[in-house]
């Protein structure tokens, strides 16, 4: 579709502010650079194929940055892997039949609890005390990975948010390091497979294409390096801004 050469570069500040706060934060993209493909005229299944195939590039971003120091366990990363691309393919694979409104509004009550939830609690996420690797809380584990997964690929506003919560509460890992197996993991392998999907069932707007995948990686990369650089609190608060933000807005449409 025809698209005006300055609107590029609206796309392009919003793609960079999305995800240079998505990275400091854990996930929430979605909250600007999604409705904004959609103000910009792109119907909501082209808008959200779209959105996924640029998230991926917040992944590559935010990768370049958190390799330099990574703490990611290779097991640990493969049982993530494993669990929730399977979802991730089932979400994105159902999608477009579910009633746009019911989805949204869910998500944005369940967002909006995981952000009062981090608040409420002050320890939350702030010292690395892995648990639940084996056994019963790894099966537990796993199947809210299979959740997170299917929920990041059918609703598309701030779900790598749910990963990293899971991670935390669940797994025991801090703020930092949780962030880290969500940008990686969930910006990369998981944004990847959904935006196949998507793309096999839908229509991408490549014409749409430079100004977000420059805005991503760029706001990625210099947003994880905030993150890594100001350590767990300032994470900590990121995420409930995030979480509160994007649950307010989904709930009011």
């Amino acid at each position: 579709m025809d698209f005006p050469a300055a609107n590029h570069l609206v796309l392009f500040v919003a793609s960079f502010v999305a995800n240079w706060f998505s990275a400091l934060s854990g996930g929430g993209a979605g909250l600007i650079q999604f409705p904004m493909l959609i103000f910009l005229g792109l119907p909501f299944g082209v808008a959200l194929a779209t959105h996924k195939v640029a998230s991926v590039f917040l992944g590559l971003g935010a990768t370049v940055r958190h390799l330099k120091e990574s703490h990611l366990e290779r097991r640990f990363a493969l049982v993530i892997l494993g669990a929730g691309l399977p979802g991730v393919i089932v979400g994105a694979s159902t999608i477009l039949q579910v009633p746009e409104r019911a989805a949204t509004l869910a998500l944005g009550v369940l967002t909006l609890g995981l952000g009062l939830y981090s608040v409420f609690k002050p320890s939350l996420g702030m010292t690395f005390e892995p648990r639940n690797r084996s056994g019963r809380g790894l099966w537990i584990g796993m199947a809210g990975l299979f959740a997170v997964g299917f929920l990041n690929g059918s609703i598309t506003s701030g779900t790598g948010l749910f990963l990293t919560i899971w991670l935390i509460r669940h797994f025991g890992l801090d703020y930092k390091r949780a962030v880290a197996y969500t940008l990686i993991l969930c910006g990369l392998f998981w944004n990847g497979t959904g935006a196949v999907v998507l793309g096999m069932l839908g229509t991408v707007a490549w014409d749409w294409m430079p100004a977000l995948l420059v805005g991503s990686i760029v706001g990625g990369y210099l947003g994880s390096h905030v993150a890594i650089t100001k350590g767990n609190l300032w994470i900590k608060r990121a995420f409930e801004i995030a979480t509160i933000a994007i649950g307010v807005k989904l709930i009011l449409g």
